[in-house]
């Protein structure tokens, strides 16, 4: 039996929307096939935890077959303590593997702003790439919800100069891995609200955590800002991500200019 909190309703229309929701964007981009492994990334937070209950659910009604694993990374965080979120998945009956390695040493040597944020991911998915190619998972199958997408849109606008985010699906330069993302069509709130009805222990990233100042989270605080005027503001960014005009924009690589 699934774990749901003491003294929440279960509420069968927001599982059915999200499940809805996941299972169209693994229909529009083909993010599993039949005999997949799928190694679900679980950083003991709400969204890949969710992601992985979700894809549970969704397993026991496909109509095909595919095998599904959760994969942790233990950084060496002070305070790092995945024992309570461990049991959870435990209790849902999926396979876990809690990766140690002590990255959060080298992030603190090398970083000298303080923005660690970069660095510790960038290590972080090296390794999780590199366990997934040695143990033969087919896809990798990544937490990042509409969110993530809209604001990521935004941040390479704004701070890097090209329009990019987040894709639904993608291999990875060395082509060793195929990364998925179930969750690009799926609010924040409802992933929020759906981890507190399955009792998630979330753990807390005591590294960046208290990075209140970074970009992403200035991102974050317009768009929150503009939704006050527009309410559709997430689901129009996220469209635009679908409805590119090659011939509006400037890039002579997606459009011939000497006519």
């Amino acid at each position: 039996m699934n774990p749901i909190a003491a003294g929440q309703t279960f509420t069968p229309d927001l599982f059915d929307k999200v499940r809805k929701q996941i299972v169209r964007a693994c229909s529009e981009f083909q993010l599993i096939h039949e005999g997949d492994r799928i190694m679900v990334c679980v950083s003991g937070g709400k969204d890949s935890s969710v992601l992985l209950w979700m894809l549970q659910a969704i397993q026991k009604k496909s109509p095909y077959t595919f095998h599904i694993e959760a994969v942790m990374l233990d950084q060496g965080q002070p305070g790092f303590l995945p024992k309570p979120f461990v049991n959870w998945v435990q209790g849902l009956g999926i396979p876990l593997k809690v990766i140690s390695r002590d990255t959060y040493s080298i992030v603190k040597e090398k970083v000298t702003d303080g923005i660690y944020c970069a660095l510790c991911s960038r290590l972080r998915r090296g390794i999780l790439y590199d366990y997934a190619a040695d143990n033969k998972f087919s896809k990798m199958a990544l937490g990042h919800h509409r969110e993530d997408l809209n604001e990521t849109l935004l941040l390479n606008l704004f701070y890097t100069g090209k329009i990019s985010s987040m894709p639904v699906k993608l291999k990875s330069d060395d082509q060793r891995n195929t990364i998925i993302r179930p969750l690009a069509y799926v609010a924040e709130e409802d992933l929020a609200k759906l981890a507190q009805i399955l009792a998630v222990p979330i753990l807390p990233c005591n590294l960046c955590g208290s990075q209140e100042n970074l970009n992403r989270k200035k991102i974050k605080r317009l768009i929150q800002d503009l939704k006050q005027g527009n309410p559709i503001i997430q689901n129009s960014l996220l469209a635009a991500q679908g409805n590119v005009k090659p011939s509006q924009l400037l890039d002579q690589n997606l459009w011939d200019f000497s006519f």
